[in-house]
């Protein structure tokens, strides 16, 4: 197949091919294989190939919604067997996963064909993909800027046309941020509803989830379908699902909505006016479209949340640091610095604080539900401002030399109970400070491509629901689709 035809179908689309027989399963393969070999040079979204597994994997016996369709793992908790998931680390690369994750398990039963895993922040701590090592991924966009984080590859893998969809997860933006980056759609589904097993119950404390990103609608909702196609047995809980199948859901118009719309970032930081004219250009389709808007926020302590939030991924990092100490026998130097002054703070933390600060999420989600009541949408920019440039964002060399320091008297972690750290909070999350809200809460939430900045880069606007609203987020997601088709421009690389 050529890749000008390839190019222009979703994964909806090519396995609609696949299953009439237009094209095989092989085929598809090779026509991906011969787009990331054009491009990945200049993007860096692949960083483990698989071509002989998928090959092999193309040449059998294919099943489910997707048979035969290109597909990319995110090199990040989505282990496939006999392969290893680096996880962005120099640390983990040679662990190899013994079992496939269940998304990667739920892909594989859908029918996808897997041939590669893609660039992520070292465990994913970053907005952005840079990652000591695998190099730094870049936006198909403009080169110069950053995909996102922490599913980058991903999302710069889509947008470069490799694969029309991509695994993703995301613990607080990681599926949203890049989508809004790289001009895609993401939808980070909520809490439980996507399982993690079987190596664990929860990721991040359940604030994160699989998912993906995806240049259609109708991908995301029949990816989701496959993704909670069954119950896991061993999981914490079972999660309601709608009676219908997600897909259904996207295809049915939505109601009237009220919609509450914010651009105020809840730490108090600035947001750019390119965020705020993709927050006005929604604003203008959800008029047109017969929804209720006006200006409307959670009540919430945003800066003690970004502090709260800030405080488990520390304590998360922390205890990825140990396990994988404990399992390779790495040294310091073979985490990044970052990496470890956050492990630092998070082992500074102790047990009775992290459980206080862990206590205060049920606080939000509640004042975000009290929201929910009044407004069926929040609106939101995704991003502060339009994606950075690369390198932009790295910790500048005298705070680098500072932190070495301060690790090698061990002292870092007492950084944590002081000032220096509310800053760094801020300073960390101020180009993506609406994001963590709906991982906190365990509330769905999307980020939708409706504007270009005059630099022709995307900056996409999020849209949070309230518990169990996927649905009600798709169906809205595809409204705006149809009245704003965003899959028509394609980066030119």
């Amino acid at each position: 197949m050529d890749y000008r035809d390839y190019g222009t179908y979703d994964a909806v689309g090519l396995a609609e091919l696949v299953a009439r027989g237009d094209v095989s399963a092989a085929e598809l393969l090779e026509t991906a294989l011969a787009r990331a070999d054009e491009v990945n040079g200049k993007i860096n979204a692949i960083v483990r190939p698989m071509p002989v597994v998928a090959r092999e994997r193309a040449a059998g016996a294919l099943s489910g919604p997707f048979a035969g369709v290109p597909f990319l793992i995110k090199d990040l908790m989505q282990d496939y067997a006999g392969r290893p998931t680096g996880r962005g680390s120099r640390a983990a690369q040679g662990l190899v996963a013994t079992r496939h994750s269940e998304p990667v398990q739920r892909w594989l039963d859908a029918g996808l064909v897997i041939f590669g895993q893609t660039n992520t922040p070292e465990f994913g701590i970053k907005s952005i993909t840079e990652p000591e090592a695998g190099g730094a991924t870049r936006n198909p966009w403009n080169l110069d800027h950053t995909p996102g984080g922490s599913s980058g590859g991903s999302a710069a893998a889509v947008a470069a046309g490799i694969v029309p969809a991509a695994g993703a997860n995301d613990g607080g933006g990681s599926i949203r941020i890049p989508a809004a980056c790289c001009g895609l759609f993401g939808l980070k589904p909520g809490r439980g509803l996507v399982p993690a097993g079987p190596a664990y119950g929860e990721l991040l404390a359940g604030a994160a989830s699989d998912g993906v990103v995806s240049r259609t609608v109708r991908d995301s909702a029949a990816l989701l379908d496959a993704l909670t196609a069954r119950p896991d047995p061993g999981g914490p809980f079972l999660v309601a699902r709608p009676d219908e199948p997600y897909v259904e859901l996207a295809r049915r118009t939505p109601p009237k909505l009220r919609v509450g719309v914010s651009t105020r970032s809840p730490i108090g930081t600035p947001v750019s006016r390119e965020a705020r004219e993709a927050v006005d250009t929604a604003v203008k389709l959800l008029v047109g479209l017969g929804h209720d808007v006006e200006e409307a926020e959670p009540v919430i302590d945003g800066l003690r949340m970004a502090d709260d939030f800030m405080a488990m991924y520390a304590a998360e990092n922390a205890a990825t640091l140990a396990e994988l100490r404990h399992r390779t026998g790495a040294d310091d130097e073979q985490f990044e610095l970052d990496t470890r002054l956050l492990a630092a703070a998070g082992r500074a933390l102790g047990a009775v604080e992290h459980t206080v600060r862990h206590a205060r999420w049920n606080t939000y989600t509640r004042q975000l539900a009290a929201f929910h009541e009044t407004y069926d949408v929040l609106l939101t920019p995704t991003l502060a401002r339009p994606p950075v440039r690369i390198g932009e964002l790295a910790t500048p060399w005298p705070t680098r030399q500072l932190g070495r320091a301060l690790l090698k008297a061990g002292v870092a972690g007492r950084l944590s109970r002081t000032k220096l750290w509310r800053r760094a909070v801020v300073q960390n999350l101020a180009p993506n400070p609406f994001t963590q809200l709906a991982n906190i809460t365990g509330r769905p939430a999307m980020s939708v491509p409706l504007y270009r900045t005059p630099e022709g880069l995307p900056l996409g606007v999020q849209f949070g629901g309230p518990l169990g609203g996927e649905g009600m987020l798709l169906a809205l997601a595809a409204q705006l689709e149809s009245a704003a088709p965003w899959d028509r421009e394609r980066p030119t690389l």
